[in-house]
């Protein structure tokens, strides 16, 4: 937990942090070998040079200091400093304080070991390029000496830092390519995931290493488990709905052939509520292959809608549309979830607005009433099937199975969406809200 925090700074996927893994160490190796070189060559390389050039200028000072007159001190100097590569000046004056670059690593070592080689140095100049000139306190005054900056510092120490960046990035080039290839099949993995949770069975085939073979297998598995218990669903749920319908057939045509009173009526509404719940049963249970995927216009799918229930003299309208685009959806699907919701809307309150919310992730269409809501700590429990809350809903339109609510969460979460309930504050009545991926 100490370092709970850089967990705010990491990336989030997989192929970043994988990246990560992999630059961390080249980057580290990289900084580890140029301090190294640097050090040992900044440091040893120019000290060693710079003692040998001191060597040199000691004993042209030793020279300079036993001559009895400035003239003959400059004239046996200056006979030594031309075959040593050295140029003086006596007397000179120096500047007012040493000068180098802030990059000058190799300057900075060559200044220290000159003043602790060499007795009386005033002043070092390394601004000129390629040229060091030193002054130093002698008898007859300060001389100044100047000489090659290649005489103190080895040529070219660039290479090694240029060679090491260039080898650094060519192996992390193809590192790249290796770690793409190697996190493609996750990619694909999750791609079909992905589209197996919104409801479509996409083409996987597994590939990859052997760990990433093993879990593509392993999801193939589960895909085609989910998917035969769907079609025995299915197919135990025709059998049932053509078993029950019978017998209720039989009772209702009883029923018709009875004389008509009170107990027939009840009945009769009996055997009704009986169909009524069976339909709204299978309509539950049914496999969401009502449709297949398709691409298309959420606006005209809600608009469709509005105007349909428009049609039928329900007090149902369409408010706003924000954004546009298309999303892969089952448009009857999508149709049944929104009748149950407008159905409700209409049964509970006296007015049912739509609002439909179009972004690049999500499509959110939203369901409100002027009715009395759903208190916020009965949503959870009113999503369940069969779940009636008669206290906190009017009851004087009429009432349901209570599947409605379940039926279109149902349908949300086969889309890999989710139905989220709320209070309007347009209307003050209940706001549903179908969220679909795009």
């Amino acid at each position: 937990m100490r370092f709970a925090w850089a967990k705010h700074y990491m990336p989030r996927s997989l192929y970043g942090r994988a990246a990560l893994i992999l630059l961390v160490p080249v980057v580290a190796l990289q900084l580890v070998v140029s301090v190294v070189f640097i050090q040992r060559h900044f440091e040893g390389v120019t000290e060693q040079m710079t003692g040998s050039v001191a060597l040199e200028l000691r004993y042209l000072l030793r020279l300079t200091d036993d001559a009895p007159t400035p003239g003959e001190a400059l004239a046996g100097a200056g006979a030594v400093a031309g075959p040593l590569a050295f140029e003086i000046a006596l007397p000179a004056a120096p500047p007012a304080q040493d000068r180098r670059a802030f990059y000058d690593f190799s300057g900075l070592a060559m200044i220290q070991t000159l003043r602790s080689e060499i007795d009386g140095v005033v002043r070092v100049d390394l601004s000129a390029n390629r040229q060091v000139r030193v002054w130093i306190e002698t008898r007859h005054g300060t001389m100044a000496a100047g000489f090659d900056r290649r005489r103190v510092s080895a040529s070219n120490p660039h290479q090694l830092l240029v060679l090491m960046v260039f080898a650094g990035v060519l192996l992390t080039l193809i590192a790249f390519v290796f770690l793409r290839n190697q996190l493609r099949p996750i990619k694909r993995l999750a791609r079909a995931s992905e589209a197996f949770g919104k409801g479509r069975v996409a083409p996987y085939r597994p590939s990859g290493s052997v760990e990433v073979q093993a879990a593509g297998q392993a999801f193939l598995d589960m895909r085609a488990r989910t998917l035969r218990q769907i079609e025995q669903r299915t197919m135990m749920l025709s059998g049932v709905s053509h078993d029950m319908r019978t017998p209720l057939t039989r009772l209702r045509l009883g029923l018709g052939l009875l004389e008509d009173g009170p107990e027939t009526k009840a009945l009769v509404r009996d055997v009704a509520d009986m169909e009524r719940l069976l339909d709204e049963f299978l309509a539950f249970a049914r496999d969401d292959s009502l449709d297949d995927p398709e691409e298309v216009d959420p606006a005209v799918l809600v608009a469709d809608l509005a105007v349909k229930f428009a049609r039928a003299d329900q007090p149902v309208r369409l408010c706003g549309v924000t954004g546009e685009g298309r999303a892969v959806l089952r448009p009857l699907a999508v149709a049944r979830a929104l009748e149950n919701l407008i159905g409700n809307a209409v049964r509970h309150g006296t007015a049912c607005e739509l609002r439909l919310a179009i972004s690049d992730r999500d499509v959110r269409i939203s369901v409100e009433d002027d009715g009395p809501g759903i208190p916020e700590a009965d949503r959870d429990e009113a999503l369940k099937p069969f779940v009636r809350l008669d206290p906190a809903r009017n009851q004087d339109r009429g009432s349901g199975v209570g599947l409605g609510l379940a039926i279109a969460s149902d349908i949300a979460r086969r889309h890999g969406g989710a139905l989220v309930l709320g209070e309007s504050a347009a209307m003050g009545g209940l706001q549903a809200d179908l969220v679909l991926p795009r």
